[in-house]
């Protein structure tokens, strides 16, 4: 129940910033799978220089005592990186991940899904393209988890197979789809 509190929180701050986001990782794969265990909520965000001292500033009213670092979020707007805030009355991590300037990240945030959570809207990444991003983190480190994640949003979420298909074959990992189905 924490992470779903901070979860409303940081997609509050969002909106009000107006800054475009989607919910990825752990948080979406139990959206459109199954649940598991996650200590982290992942999302990627579009932001420009000036919105990064008044994001800061929102995260430091959740909590004071939260970890942020301002160089470590202008290194990642450069980078097209990671920076994190850490909320200490939960222990929970919000990795924000700066979305990349590249067809399929832009097509992440077309294809976004709202869901309401609790009154809230939350923007996800969709099933399809959270599958794509999870064969391109197998492809890339070979962990187990990503295929299990993939397999159970496969069994539970309605995809659109042939999107799957194409996308998966521009990033080389339609072996591996071709596999799981």
């Amino acid at each position: 129940m924490e992470i779903e509190r901070l979860l409303i929180k940081i997609a509050q701050i969002l909106e009000r910033l107006d800054m475009p986001y989607i919910i990825t990782g752990g948080i979406a794969v139990a959206a459109w799978g199954r649940v598991r265990a996650t200590f982290d909520i992942d999302i990627v965000i579009e932001i420009k220089e000036e919105k990064i001292s008044p994001l800061m500033d929102a995260l430091r009213e959740l909590s004071k005592a939260g970890y942020i670092d301002k160089k470590m979020a202008k290194q990642a707007l450069r980078d097209r990186g990671e920076f994190n805030f850490i909320d200490p009355q939960t222990g929970l991590k919000i990795d924000f991940w700066v979305r990349k300037d590249e067809p399929f990240a832009k097509n992440e945030f077309d294809r976004r899904v709202s869901k309401n959570i609790k009154g809230q809207k939350i923007y996800f990444i969709s099933p399809e393209d959270l599958i794509l991003r999870k064969l391109q983190w197998h492809k890339l480190s070979e962990i187990s988890k990503h295929l299990e994640d993939i397999e159970s949003i496969l069994k539970i979420s309605k995809v659109d197979l042939n999107y799957l298909k194409i996308w998966a074959e521009k990033q080389s990992t339609i072996k591996i789809l071709n596999k799981l189905l």
